[in-house]
């Protein structure tokens, strides 16, 4: 691993909404200084974009199999593209 910017768009499902998965995803994201965002879809699913050193994305998207302590993930899927300059990380409506 290197430590050049990357983008994973990563779609979590399972039991992941009303178990403060988004909170937890952006304190996490926070805390390894990742970009991007998280949200809630209607299909009962958590969809996230991580920007940042291949390191710290590769950690967060392992975070993701486990996530919030009351969640339970039964699969993240995620691919990668070109990063387009996400700054700082927020949960989306």
């Amino acid at each position: 691993m290197t430590d050049e910017r990357v983008r994973a768009h990563v779609y979590v499902s399972g039991t992941v909404q009303g178990v403060y998965y988004r909170a937890s995803t952006r304190d996490a994201a926070r805390d390894r200084d990742l970009d991007g965002w998280v949200r809630n879809l209607d299909d009962g699913r958590v969809e996230a974009v991580f920007e940042g050193p291949e390191p710290a994305v590769q950690e967060l998207i392992e975070w993701c199999q486990s996530g919030s302590p009351a969640a339970s993930v039964d699969d993240v899927e995620v691919t990668y593209d070109e990063p387009e300059g996400e700054s700082g990380f927020n949960v989306r409506w």
